[in-house]
């Protein structure tokens, strides 16, 4: 008989007692916005002061909620105030399940969140940093573009889509093809399904707990998503250039979702003096929510030496 699934990841517990055990205190809203509301939330830490605001951004299928949040609270446990956002077509946020056909258009609704956020007068002076994971990496970069100079101190890249792997790449031939029918099918989940999420959790047990996520969008990738995926990621290789603010791009060598060339790509082609890239031997793709708990508490501990260095560095005196 199949088991129901829990409302959360963590089982039964009030939300609210449960986001208390971890030390952080979590808000939930919506956001209107000229595209449509998106569901937003925020994660501050109980018993501390904020050093920083960290804003983030989940990856392709994946929401805010489940298991992604435990990288916001991981983030709010060391003192920063971590807002994100489920992006459109994704989670509780407006728009057509997965449908990514402007990517622009998406990046430019959650940061019109982040930066209503950013500039609040109780974060103004804060160091501010933004986060991105897998596809969210690509819409980061895109938010990181459309944002006006000196708004970040710093961007962080866990397993970044910049580079598909050739196995992940659209077929040509199915693009040109619908592409025949006008944008008629441009909403179409039509394009083969490469089983992502097998491909990016090692741990089994972890594996189960996210893929009984009731919100992850399971169904086979659309037309207009493939084709704009594909778009972004050159326009992104051929911008890296424009890239100056402060970076930490985190991959696993034996990631088969996003190329580790993506974020060895950022690294040797950004004009930013103060860059880092780690790379972790035999780690897959999704870093902090798939890995083991021995291997994603390194990641997490990288993660937070950067940037607790970077507040240090750069933030008000």
């Amino acid at each position: 008989m199949a088991t129901e699934t829990p409302p959360n990841f963590w089982g039964d517990m009030p939300e609210e007692d449960y986001y208390t055990s971890q030390g952080v205190r979590n808000t939930k809203s919506f956001f209107q916005t000229p595209n449509g509301q998106i569901f937003t939330q925020s994660f501050l830490p109980l018993d501390q002061t904020v050093k920083g605001t960290v804003f983030m951004t989940h990856g392709y299928g994946s929401d805010t909620g489940w298991l992604f949040q435990k990288i916001c609270m991981h983030y709010a446990t060391w003192g920063y105030a971590v807002f994100a956002a489920d992006l459109l077509g994704h989670g509780r946020s407006d728009g057509l399940r997965c449908y990514l056909g402007d990517m622009e258009k998406v990046a430019a609704t959650s940061l019109s969140f982040f930066l209503h956020v950013r500039r609040n007068e109780l974060y103004l002076h804060l160091p501010a940093f933004l986060f991105g994971e897998s596809m969210g990496g690509a819409a980061t970069m895109l938010m990181y573009f459309q944002s006006p100079p000196d708004t970040w101190t710093g961007l962080i890249f866990s397993a970044p889509l910049f580079v598909i792997p050739e196995n992940m790449k659209p077929s040509k031939v199915h693009l040109f093809l619908y592409g025949l029918l006008f944008g008629i099918a441009d909403t179409w989940a039509a394009m083969p399904d490469n089983k992502m999420v097998g491909k990016a959790i090692k741990d089994p047990a972890k594996l189960r707990i996210i893929a009984s996520n009731p919100r992850r969008y399971t169904g086979p990738p659309r037309v207009g998503t493939m084709r704009e995926i594909a778009r972004v990621c050159q326009y992104i290789q051929d911008n890296f250039s424009r890239v100056t603010t402060p970076f930490l791009t985190v991959h696993g060598t034996a990631d088969g979702v996003t190329c580790p060339s993506s974020s060895k790509l950022l690294y040797e082609k950004a004009s930013s003096v103060d860059k880092t890239l780690k790379i972790y031997d035999g780690m897959y793709h999704s870093l902090i929510q798939g890995e083991p708990d021995e291997n994603a508490e390194i990641v997490l501990r990288d993660m937070r030496e950067w940037i607790d260095e970077r507040v240090e560095r750069y933030g008000p005196k």
